[in-house]
């Protein structure tokens, strides 16, 4: 059963009112000022005997759908000599906003499940976990992650990726969607991680999503192209078919949110992936979309998208996986852009009081970026094929 959010708010507030001093490596920082000297030297030299955290000091505040904090860190003598790591990045569910927006649809958990569980095994470049852990009761989380900021280029809106740098990121989810393609294990040890549609649909429905969805689809209008923007009304269902396709498509591991923001470059081109708290058991094909459409320009895609396709394709038989037909990738490319498209125009159709998730400059380009292939591919007749 989904909880409510008159729920999450109760055992908010409880937690507030018991709130803790983190000492122990269990306990649970209710907020990141909390945080001692004490429990970091529990969680991050556990295994280096007389390292000790001297002194900690706490980055600017950085709020979205999770909160996140960078914090520096000066060890003693013996954690210096023991080479431990000095800058961490940290992100967790401290805040109310940011248990409504994860909490219902198990995204708090997804991301320490992944960092605990699944970055050992499927061998994607991601941001070395340090610590990651969530509290099942109160939803509070936090992940510790180490700070990569000086050693590789986060990609922002201005980011103009190359045509290797999409080949690298089909490369990762290749080998993230291959490792359990089919694997029995979906349904074993890994059930703990939600299926695709169902936190698709816990999201629209419960969190109320939806109304956010075709408010921001229709404040979105003069992004989108006029041809698509006619048939509004379709839209909608379109991304509704586009998630239940998910319960009969071959299924694995997926991330989910892999728009242009969510990657890095390495010094050495490769591409690397950030914030997993949508990780989920479903079908790769809405990440292709979502990760082709927002990567480069509408008139890169067309150049590309295709050969990356084909591409996709090749990456999976590397795998040892059977090879896909293109005309049913190509197929599935096309019906999930729209499942790709509610995650933007979701998040600019926010109501008023709710919190900045992305600046709107970024929902309106990645809307229009998505809503333009749509477009191209004369997706909304896709789904009588």
């Amino acid at each position: 059963m989904t909880i409510t959010f008159e729920e999450i708010k109760r055992r908010f507030h409880e937690e507030q009112r018991d709130s803790i001093t983190p000492i122990e490596r269990e306990d649970m920082p209710p907020t990141y000022e909390s945080i001692t000297d004490e429990w970091l030297t529990n969680v991050l030299a556990e295994e280096t005997l007389g390292a000790k955290v001297l002194k900690h000091e706490l980055g600017p505040i950085d709020n979205g759908t999770s909160n996140r904090r960078r914090i520096r860190i000066k060890w003693n003598q013996r954690g210096k000599d023991a080479g431990l790591i000095e800058n961490i990045f940290c992100k967790g569910t401290q805040s109310l906003e940011s248990r409504y927006m994860l909490g219902m649809n198990e995204g708090v958990q997804a991301e320490v499940n992944f960092y605990n569980i699944l970055y050992h095994e499927v061998n994607v470049i991601a941001p070395p976990p340090l610590f990651a852990r969530y509290d099942a009761k109160t939803l509070n989380s936090i992940i510790i992650l180490e700070d990569l900021t000086d050693e590789v280029d986060f990609c922002g809106m201005e980011t103009d990726l190359s045509y290797a740098h999409c080949q690298s990121q089909i490369r990762l989810l290749a080998k993230l969607h291959g490792k359990y393609y089919q694997s029995t294990e979906l349904e074993g040890r890994l059930s703990i991680f939600s299926k695709w549609e169902n936190f698709f649909r816990v999201t629209a429905f419960d969190a109320g999503f939806e109304d956010s969805c075709i408010r921001g689809f229709t404040m979105a209008k003069d992004v989108i192209p006029t041809r698509l923007f006619a048939r509004e009304a379709e839209v909608w269902p379109a991304t509704l078919s586009a998630a239940d396709m998910h319960e009969t498509m071959p299924r694995h591991m997926t991330h989910n949110d892999v728009h242009l923001k969510n990657w890095f470059i390495r010094p050495d081109g490769e591409m690397g992936i950030n914030d997993w708290q949508n990780c989920a058991r479903g079908n790769g094909s809405r990440d292709l979309a979502y990760c082709i459409s927002t990567a480069v320009t509408p008139e890169k895609r067309r150049m590309w998208e295709k050969e990356l396709l084909a591409y996709y394709i090749d990456e999976l038989s590397s795998h040892g996986l059977p090879p896909l037909e293109f005309e049913t990738l190509h197929l599935r490319y096309r019906q999930q852009l729209f499942a790709a498209l509610a995650w933007w125009s979701g998040t600019l159709g926010q109501p008023p009081d709710a919190p900045a998730m992305q600046p709107s400059e970024t929902s309106l380009e990645f809307i229009r970026r998505i809503s333009i292939a749509i477009n191209d591919l004369d997706a909304l007749d896709s789904f009588n094929k």
